[in-house]
């Protein structure tokens, strides 16, 4: 059993990624395989609504040359997948919103490749916008048919500068709790 965590965040180790690593540490103490790809840095576009996946259906994007195609392959060798951004004006990151544009398309493509994986979300936020940025993943998850697994409080961390979130106890506690939860549901879905 195995979760990708798909880091949006342009840093690397800010309070996105904190708040991964504690959905990521319980799903480990479960024995449960884990991976971080962080998409700061990488090249990535939105879609240009081409459709050549629904001609082609081959389970990738007809568009090269950037890193959507990877990411999909490690979302099919998943049973979970965990999307996770900070709050840009009150919704995901550009590079989190082209992974779910594409990624999406591409699943539709493909008789909803995603079906029935488990999907989670993770939010930074400052301040405001969480709930929006919180529905855009999880809208994403929904019409997939993937299943969402949920805590005892929304997925964010609140906090503002790098390391902020550490100062957040509810939501840490809210990221342990959702990793357990995500853990257990993909244990009783590979029973």
């Amino acid at each position: 059993m195995k979760v990708i965590a798909f880091n949006g965040s342009a840093r690397d180790d800010g309070n996105t990624s904190i708040l991964i690593g504690y959905v990521l540490g319980e799903l480990r103490k479960e024995g449960i395989e884990t991976e971080t790809f962080s998409l700061s840095g990488k090249k990535i576009h939105g879609c240009m609504a081409c459709r050549k996946c629904f001609e082609n259906a081959d389970r990738r994007c007809s568009v090269k040359g950037d890193i959507l195609n990877e990411c999909i392959e490690k979302m099919l060798e998943a049973d979970g997948i965990i999307l996770g951004s900070p709050t840009y004006f009150t919704d995901v990151s550009t590079e989190m919103k082209a992974l779910i544009d594409r990624s999406g398309l591409v699943a539709k493509a493909n008789g909803d490749m995603f079906r029935r994986k488990v999907g989670a979300a993770v939010i930074a936020v400052r301040r405001a916008g969480s709930i929006h940025a919180f529905s855009t993943i999880n809208n994403f998850f929904l019409i997939g048919q993937m299943i969402i697994p949920g805590s005892n409080y929304w997925n964010m961390g609140i906090g503002r500068d790098k390391g902020d979130v550490e100062g957040d106890e509810e939501g840490i506690a809210t990221m342990k709790i959702l990793g357990r939860n995500m853990a257990w549901l993909i244990k009783k879905l590979n029973a």
